[in-house]
């Protein structure tokens, strides 16, 4: 008598699916500052999810704590935000070498943050304190500039491509490239093109 011979199903193997990681694309952005980056940044209208943190120190210590919050967490894109300023040259540099052993990408400026801001009027490479960003900030017509303002990034939107346009001039303009001694800099609109991939 022939045996019954017995089908065995396998249970069907999913189907991989195309663009998964994109679906749930993650930011990590540590600030030097508590107020002044953490609101502009936290301010973009992305469709992933953008964790913005202000923690305040010296540059060696946003990356490390960076670093700490990425082993809390699973992120796509860590990122810094820090100034040159007046910290020692050891430390800056450093900090950026952390970051890069670390993956983690950085958006700096030299010597402050403000000079993302002034891009967006006009083109400047000429090195001034954060006082005096600030002093040209406020006599731009039609310009209401406020430290730490809950609105910056509003205020600012309709420049943004402009701002982006003479950030990629100035960063051209250093040959070699040394973002220690490199004022005025910047590479914020690096992390602002990045977040504009998801702008919804």
């Amino acid at each position: 008598m022939a045996k019954e011979r017995r089908h065995h199903h396998r249970p069907k193997r999913l189907a991989r699916k195309v663009g998964v990681r994109s679906l749930r694309d993650k930011f990590l952005i540590v600030c030097e500052g508590v107020q002044t980056e953490p609101k502009y940044f936290s301010s973009f209208r992305v469709s992933k999810e953008v964790k913005v943190v202000g923690v305040g120190g010296n540059t060696d210590y946003v990356v490390r704590e960076a670093i700490r919050l990425m082993d809390q967490d699973d992120f796509d894109q860590v990122w810094c935000v820090f100034d040159r300023d007046t910290f020692p040259v050891q430390n800056f540099n450093n900090a950026l070498s952390l970051a890069k052993s670390h993956k983690i990408r950085v958006a700096y400026s030299n010597e402050a943050f403000e000079i993302w801001y002034l891009l967006h009027f006009h083109y400047h490479d000429t090195a001034l304190s954060r006082s005096q960003y600030a002093k040209k900030l406020k006599t731009r017509s039609g310009f209401k500039y406020q430290k730490n303002a809950d609105n910056m990034y509003e205020l600012l939107e309709n420049r943004q491509p402009d701002a982006i346009r003479n950030a990629e001039r100035l960063l051209r303009s250093y040959i070699p490239h040394n973002p220690v001694k490199d004022n005025p800099c910047t590479t914020v609109h690096h992390l602002v093109q990045e977040l504009n991939k998801f702008a919804v």
